[in-house]
């Protein structure tokens, strides 16, 4: 059965207990809001209303600004509160319609997303400086329990990503576009939209934002403090030796648990398969049963990842995600000498003095093989973008200070000291015989870049400016031994935005 007759038949078996809640749409990664949102949740001047779980919901956000305590607050804090508030709490009651278009120029030294992609992948990422124009309408319906959207937009930047895929019409994407059913005790959702799964504000390890418009089903269900998630998506089919088609799929299993006090923990699995013709099977969508234990039990051929999330909520917040992906613990014959394959985040993140300062402190690690597979088919790529991390075979450590200078006013200084091996996510699988040559991390020659920036955003009225620039000091770049680079990677923009809001007749 098809993704979207699923939705269809799910969102019809909720329907009668949904009407007694109307629907509330996400707030997308990339909204103007969410670097002070993230911002004031650091600082602890608001509750994380779902922790290692973005986007959030307009209505959890509004919900979680209402409530704040204000009175300790800064004032460029509590002014910052207010705009949110005017931004969030401003809706109709369903039915409604919403429209917000925007206009934006920018210039940026580079056409990729993140500045950290510098001299990485393959083919590395390059210096290319360019002028950009862009143009987007956000459009929201609201129908009680059900909320339709639809975010074309036309970005002259997407046609100089090395990270975008579309070739007939390369400037214009669809970054949000889904019906959502939902109800007190869950959700069904088909369609785009960018989630991340971990710790907020840094990729999880398979679930990100990294793909662009990756359409898949996503059920939940559960209360406020446990809940079930389930994630299936129809990878890029691919071709193989004799030139057929073969489909690929993913799906991911999350229990989230929130029990009363400072802790968040969630427990998940995923799993990539693939072949000529093959579909969906439904086993693999069970949310009751784990896929690796299923395709074990099947003798079916899945690349399975298991991990888990936890946060503990304080003064200063500690947070954690670990993934593995393979581990042989026999070393018996020679395809066990094959590498351990894994990815993990360790950090913490806490106010400075005021709720108008906070920092972030994490680092993070992804083996060599990690996400890749003896079946080169069963990987976790989406068009050649990851569907958590875009590298691998790389470590981080990156230390982030937000400080809001006045309302609408958010900078953010940064240090980075990144290692970068060679091996890549696209790569083909190593073969039997060089598993005894073959790293477990940093594999050939490691290029190392430390990364000085400052990033920015100004909100005035309609209008945001936002800009990123820094300097890499890189050595052995190029993965080429004792070769010294430093590069200035920056950008600029500025956005102007409408709002129309209104019933529906």
């Amino acid at each position: 059965m098809r993704p979207a007759r699923l939705f269809l038949f799910a969102a019809w078996l909720c329907a009668g207990p949904a009407a007694a809640q109307d629907a509330s749409p996400y707030v997308p990664l990339q909204h103007w809001a969410m670097p002070y949102v993230e911002q004031l949740i650091a600082a602890g001047a608001i509750a994380d209303p779902t922790p290692l779980t973005r986007p959030l919901k307009r209505s959890d956000l509004a919900r979680a600004l209402q409530t704040a305590d204000t009175t300790a607050l800064s004032s460029a804090a509590r002014g910052m509160m207010r705009r949110l508030l005017a931004e969030f709490t401003g809706r109709r009651p369903a039915p409604s319609y919403r429209m917000e278009g925007r206009v934006g120029a920018a210039a940026a030294t580079h056409g990729f997303r993140d500045p950290l992609e510098l001299a990485r992948g393959i083919p590395a990422r390059q210096i290319d400086k360019r002028a950009f124009a862009s143009a987007d309408l956000d459009l929201q319906l609201l129908f009680g329990p059900v909320v339709l959207v639809s975010h074309p937009v036309v970005d002259t930047r997407l046609q100089f990503d090395p990270d975008w895929y579309g070739r007939t019409d390369n400037a214009s994407a669809f970054p949000e576009a889904y019906a959502s059913a939902q109800w007190r005790q869950g959700e069904v959702f088909y369609g785009a939209l960018a989630r991340n799964w971990g710790p907020s504000g840094i990729q999880g390890v398979l679930l990100s934002d990294s793909p662009y418009s990756l359409d898949h089903l996503y059920v939940t269900f559960g209360t406020s403090r446990v809940r079930y998630q389930v994630i299936a998506t129809q990878l890029d089919t691919r071709t193989d030796a004799t030139g057929a088609a073969v489909n690929r799929y993913m799906s991911v299993h999350r229990l989230w648990i929130r029990p009363p006090g400072r802790w968040t923990f969630a427990v998940w699995d995923g799993g990539v398969w693939s072949g000529v013709g093959r579909q969906f099977e439904p086993w693999f969508l069970n949310p009751t049963a784990w896929s690796y234990i299923r395709q074990s039990n099947t003798g079916t051929n899945v690349n399975s990842f298991l991990g888990f999330d936890v946060e503990r909520r304080a003064a200063a917040t500690v947070f954690a995600q670990f993934m593995l992906d393979d581990i042989q613990v026999s070393r018996r014959v020679p395809s066990d000498l094959k590498p351990t394959s894994y990815a993990f985040t360790v950090g913490a993140k806490g106010r400075v003095r005021s709720a108008a300062a906070a920092w972030t402190l994490f680092y993070t690690q992804v083996a060599n093989l990690t996400y890749r597979n003896e079946d080169d088919f069963q990987v976790p790529l989406y068009h050649l973008l990851g569907t958590g991390r875009n590298f691998s075979d790389y470590d981080q450590a990156t230390l982030k200070v937000g400080l809001l200078a006045r309302p609408g006013l958010l900078l953010e200084p940064e240090l980075t000291l990144l290692r970068q091996g060679e091996g890549d996510p696209r790569l083909p699988h190593p073969l039997v015989p060089a598993y005894p040559s073959t790293a477990t991390l940093f594999q050939g020659v490691v290029e190392r870049t430390v990364r000085l920036a400052l990033g920015g955003s100004w909100q005035l009225g309609g209008f945001q400016l936002t800009g990123n620039g820094g300097v890499h000091l890189i050595h052995n770049a190029g993965h080429v031994r004792g070769t010294s680079d430093t590069r200035w990677v920056g950008s600029l923009g500025v956005t102007y935005r409408v709002v129309y809001q209104n019933a529906l007749p």
